[in-house]
């Protein structure tokens, strides 16, 4: 019987004799192609880098994210925009180099409440700063960099180039070459250049690098919005003028009246004398006319200046406003009481009341008391405040 092995193969093991006709010698197989052999690695190098991140992920967890020490080295000036979240506020100061990673800042800023009360604005800050120390720092009004200048009510140019440049460093010198820019600064059309009675009597923040016409520009927007806001356009129609003539008028009233409850008193006084040509006799006006400042009594030499913008002089409202107005004179001005009183004069005693008459007699009498009171006081003042 012939070896079962052979009759398969056609020989023993290790017999190179002949096989069957047409069957060849099994090949040795080839290794694995070059695109199978860079799928491979591409799939470990995978596996590699996601146990990194994995690494880094549990790395984070029991050790947190990245953070300097201590209260940092220099200083650097940041700024953080309104309405800035949480993750927008530590991105700048990441990218400002204050803390080593905004993750650190970020989640600090979700544990700790003093996060939430941050303003915006510009800080001085330190670079390299811990979370901890930056998050301090921000909460602390003294690192923030700003200036503020308050124009009071009434205010005229001179004053206001004075308030700002004692209160920032911006001079005297660039407020008035503003003041020249009627445009820049959004002067409206009625103003005619001038920005007398157009700057709002307000608090203003002077961020770093803002300039005098940057200022000024939002003061005149304020003006502007204060106007829509009160509809002084239809108001003014109303009582017979024009929005430029209610801000005279509201100039005028700052200086003439010393009390909110007066100036609508004090306005329709103006407004019937306008009604009946009577010349409006203001001495507010007259010391304009002079570059007066301070007490509005005047001379007669001063009441015979020829200036457009003496009201003794010259009959109606001058051509401007002699000052800056505040809201409530802005608001007696295109709402005034009603009464048909043509004059008035301080009272003795209180602190700025005055008397109103409607003829010449009982206000020469008003005139009489207040005089007696004034010599009595040695030529003083006879109201207390």
């Amino acid at each position: 019987m012939s070896d079962p092995f052979e009759a398969m193969t056609g020989g023993r093991p290790g017999d190179d004799g002949p096989r069957p006709a047409g069957h060849r010698r099994a090949e040795r197989p080839s290794g694995p192609s070059w695109g199978r052999r860079l799928l491979v690695l591409l799939v470990l190098l995978a596996v590699v880098a996601g146990g990194w991140f994995a690494y880094g992920k549990v790395k984070d967890f029991f050790s947190g994210p990245e953070d300097y020490v201590g209260e940092g080295t220099g200083e650097v000036l940041v700024e953080i925009p309104q309405d800035a979240t949480g993750q927008a506020i530590a991105n700048v100061l990441y990218e400002a180099d204050v803390v080593k990673s905004a993750e650190a800042f970020y989640q600090l800023s979700l544990a700790d409440p003093r996060a939430q009360a941050i303003q915006p604005g510009f800080y001085q800050l330190r670079k390299q700063m811990s979370a901890e120390a930056a998050l301090t720092a921000l909460s602390d009004k003294g690192n923030k960099v700003e200036a503020k200048v308050t124009i009071p009510e009434g205010s005229r140019l001179d004053a206001i180039a004075k308030a700002i440049a004692k209160n920032s460093e911006i001079t005297v010198e660039q407020v008035e070459a503003a003041f020249e820019q009627p445009d820049a600064i959004g002067l409206p059309p009625e103003a005619n250049g001038n920005p007398e009675g157009f700057l709002y009597p307000a608090t203003y923040v002077v961020t770093p690098g803002m300039d005098a016409v940057e200022l000024l520009k939002q003061m005149v927007a304020k003006t502007v919005e204060v106007e829509k806001r009160l509809d002084i356009e239809t108001r003014a129609q109303a009582v017979g003028l024009t929005k430029t003539q209610v801000m005279t008028l509201a100039s005028i009233l700052e200086y003439e009246a010393n009390q909110d409850a007066d100036y609508p008193k004090v306005a329709r006084v103006f407004l019937n004398r306008l009604e009946r040509g009577i010349a409006l006799q203001s001495d507010a006006t007259v010391s304009y006319a002079n570059g007066i400042t301070g007490d509005v009594w005047t001379t007669p030499e001063q009441r015979a200046n020829q200036s457009e913008y003496n009201t003794y002089v010259h009959q109606g409202l001058p051509p401007g406003p002699i000052g800056n107005p505040g809201l409530a004179s802005i608001q007696a001005a295109a709402n005034p009481a009603r009464s048909d009183a043509l004059y008035y004069v301080v009272k003795p005693g209180p602190c700025g009341e005055h008397a109103f008459s409607d003829t010449f007699e009982r206000f020469q009498a008003d005139v009489q008391k207040y005089n007696a009171a004034r010599d009595a006081a040695g030529g003083k003042s006879p109201t207390r405040c």
